[in-house]
């Protein structure tokens, strides 16, 4: 008999609460790194009812309008209807600061930003290299997003979220078991036409990508609810950051302590985790085992990471030392050295801010290394 078990992901889309607030940090470390790839940046945004606020601190030479990029990013999100609560005609407030100085003469140094533990993760369940269920999670919240902004489904509106549970056997994946989708939409979709048209529009294209086949309908929830009419922080607060198992591998393995977004390359919550996915990836990618999980640790003011791990989970081809000098000549995991090799001191982290950090092609530390 074979070994079953279920595991369960979930993702959200682009103009859920949390990913507003991350998409305005993010614009704001772009528009610095554009300026001035020396910037350092924790930026954390918060939104509420009709309420954009930024807190955190920056040390950058870029001269930066904070309130037209938090308002701008606002608006490409879809929140353009004051009626809902929350438009870019939010009440704007910012209370950035200068960055501290004790954390500016490490980081100065080449130093990590902060301590902490970082994880990446890699295995051969998708192209992509990403577990299955959070893989198909983001595939469906983007497409949530694509029907919406292209227009195909009228009534959807910014938020929603995505939720998948697949059936493994023997450790394989063979079926998509349960699948949940949240998604505002307009007061005149009737329950009906929203469940038929996701199941169509969104859940059937996604799947057959995949080469899935839809679960049964009783294990398909549309709006579990029954009604989403207002979207966004009208109804639920967002917080830069809180999204971390999302933005990461969706609970299939380990997380690191700190979130992404916001953050400039010098702090090591993001840049480490980015290396510590590209050398799983590039693990994976060159057949040296079929899954592998990464772990480095830093502490704040010094440049090489204080821990290096890797496991295969006893499914490598190689030794452990052999695994090790793979990562040594892929990458040099001192703080400058993953900002170098991953060119990582430029405006490319909006791209980052929804659907995950992990699994988008174009992104440097996905890159497969010749």
């Amino acid at each position: 008999m074979p070994i079953i078990r279920l595991f369960t992901s979930e993702s959200v889309c682009a103009g859920h609460p949390d990913k507003i607030c991350d998409a305005i940090s993010d614009a704001i470390v772009d528009a610095a790194l554009t300026q001035d790839p020396h910037s350092r940046t924790g930026i954390e945004t918060v939104a509420g009812a009709n309420k954009i606020a930024l807190f955190g601190e920056i040390k950058t030479s870029a001269d930066l309008n904070f309130e037209k990029i938090a308002r701008d990013t606002v608006k490409r999100l879809g929140y353009t209807v004051p009626a809902w609560g929350f438009s870019q005609e939010s009440e704007f407030n910012n209370d950035v600061h200068q960055q501290s100085p004790e954390i500016a003469l490490g980081v100065d140094q080449d130093g990590a930003g902060d301590q902490g533990m970082m994880f990446g993760y890699a295995c051969q369940e998708t192209p992509e290299l990403m577990p299955l269920p959070i893989a198909l999670a983001h595939a469906l919240a983007r497409r949530i997003d694509e029907a919406r902004e292209s227009g195909e489904l009228a009534w959807l509106r910014p938020d929603g979220k995505a939720q998948v549970t697949i059936r493994y056997e023997d450790e394989q994946p063979v079926a998509v078991e349960k699948l949940v989708l949240a998604v505002a939409h307009a007061e005149d979709a009737t329950a009906e036409q929203v469940r038929s048209d996701a199941i169509a529009k969104i859940v059937e294209p996604v799947l057959e990508r995949y080469k899935f086949a839809l679960p049964g309908d009783e294990n398909i929830t549309i709006n579990g609810t029954g009604l989403w009419h207002i979207p966004g922080p009208e109804s639920d607060a967002g917080l830069t950051g809180r999204k971390i198992v999302v933005d990461t591998y969706g609970g299939y393995a380990r997380v690191g302590g700190g979130a992404f977004s916001g953050k400039d390359p010098s702090k090591v919550d993001r840049s480490g985790a980015y290396a510590a996915r590209y050398v799983a990836k590039n693990i994976v990618a060159s057949g040296l085992a079929t899954k592998c999980e990464v772990g480095l640790a830093y502490v704040i003011g010094q440049p090489k990471p204080l821990m290096q791990t890797i496991d295969c989970f006893g499914t490598a081809s190689v030794s452990d030392e052999e695994l090790h000098a793979f990562k040594d000549k892929l990458i040099d995991t001192s703080v400058k050295g993953i900002i170098d090799t991953l060119d990582l001191a430029r405006p490319i982290y909006s791209a980052t801010s929804a659907y995950g950090h992990f699994g988008k092609a174009d992104l440097p530390w996905e890159k497969i290394a010749s």
